[in-house]
């Protein structure tokens, strides 16, 4: 999807919503467990089916299928299929897996993902610098999601630390989660890069507005994590609306029983209407 065709997406479902699919076999309802040969699809479909009038973006993190090897990749593999091919779609089909290596492996890691498989983004780590993130921004029509400023407590760790870096706009230091966003930005453009950005880290989003203006942000937390959806929204949304906001928990886990895409659905549609009111209020 092109960053014109999200936006569209956005104001024709009044929504930024992107769920999150962290399908843990340990929590699928029992009666799946006991009665579907591919219980983690199917769980999966259900969900999609309930939510997609209300979401434009889903997130498959891979590691919960990676974890089960091939029956896991197939159900991985199938979720994505499903949803690129959904009747009610389009939607923004996000691998969330961190990806990023040596340019040689990179471009392996991208023509998985971006190439062989239905996504069309890859969240990558930006660690190794532009040679490890570049194959990920060769594929036409594809996009790379960076990591910025995470929510986790470890992001103290590296994130917010200050770096001397004086070459850039005559500044003394800069925290390193800055130095990515004005680095990373000039890797690619708004129309192939976005940036994550936890939920919980409203204090710089202001500040990161300013170094990336007009890039998408990805901002997972919200929901179980405890991000809440109106002051990012206040902080961050830009003239083209610019947020995707992901709820996985709080929306995939709504009920653990038979009832459990119902309830999915109900969490969807209570988040969507929330955005609803804020795109009101910035948007016709």
């Amino acid at each position: 999807m092109t960053r014109e065709e999200i936006r569209e997406q956005i104001i024709r479902k009044r929504s930024f919503l992107c769920v999150g699919l962290d399908t843990d076999l340990e929590r699928i309802p029992a009666h799946l467990r006991d009665s579907c040969t591919d219980p983690q699809y199917e769980f999966n479909r259900n969900i999609i089916d309930a939510t997609i009038d209300h979401a434009v973006a889903y997130k498959i993190n891979t590691a919960f299928y990676e974890c089960l090897g091939k029956s896991g990749w197939e159900s991985m593999e199938k979720t994505a299929s499903y949803l690129a091919e959904h009747p009610r779609g389009p939607v923004f089909i996000i691998a969330d897996a961190k990806r990023a290596d040596i340019g040689n492996t990179s471009r392996y890691y991208a023509d998985t993902f971006l190439g062989r498989l239905p996504f069309d983004a890859i969240t990558v780590n930006p660690y190794m610098g532009y040679d490890s993130v570049g194959p990920f921004l060769s594929i036409p029509g594809k996009w790379a999601i960076i990591l910025a400023l995470t929510s986790n407590p470890g992001a103290m760790d590296f994130q917010v630390l200050k770096v001397e870096q004086e070459e850039l706009s005559g500044e003394k230091s800069r925290r390193l989660f800055e130095l990515v966003l004005d680095k990373a930005s000039r890797w690619g453009s708004a129309s192939d890069t976005m940036f994550v950005v936890g939920a919980t880290r409203t204090a710089e989003l202001q500040q990161l507005r300013r170094i990336v203006p007009d890039h998408f942000i990805l901002i997972p937390g919200v929901g179980a994590q405890g991000g809440s959806l109106m002051e990012i929204s206040r902080l961050a949304i830009n003239k083209d609306v610019g947020i995707i906001v992901n709820s996985s928990r709080s929306i995939i886990y709504a009920s653990e029983g038979e009832d459990y895409a119902e309830k999915a659905g109900a969490a969807a549609r209570k988040l969507q209407e929330e955005m609803d009111r804020i795109l009101s209020d910035v948007f016709v």
